[in-house]
């Protein structure tokens, strides 16, 4: 059973950073490609920061301030997020798809609040 489990979210002032982290159990994470999604409460979740066979995406909102990185010996992968702006309130959550059939698991979620 493959299990995504969201750690790092909090609360932390405009200008400053936060990491967030993903630990993946019950699959290597060499095997998959991975995602973080945020939503805000009445918006839709949209897609922060892709790492698909080899290939990083960000969103244009997030470009140059964000980062995407997994280490495969933790089986983890991370949000490295720099430059915070009170926008960037949201839960974020984590996301895997298993290449070979396009099964999608999500983590439970964690909240991230930018104050101004």
């Amino acid at each position: 059973q493959v299990q995504l489990v969201e750690s790092g979210g909090g609360l932390v002032a405009a200008g400053g950073s936060r990491r967030l982290s993903c630990a993946v159990r019950g699959i290597v994470v060499e095997l998959l490609d991975m995602a973080w999604y945020r939503q805000d409460p009445g918006k839709q979740r949209e897609l922060v920061a892709e790492l698909s066979s080899g290939v990083i995406n960000y969103a244009d909102s997030v470009k140059g301030r964000f980062t995407i990185s997994k280490d495969n010996v933790k089986n983890t992968f991370f949000l490295e997020m720099n430059s915070l702006k009170p926008e960037d309130t949201a839960v974020y959550y984590c996301k895997v798809v298993k290449r070979w059939n396009s099964r999608d698991y999500w983590g439970q979620g964690t909240q991230v609040t930018v104050s101004s």
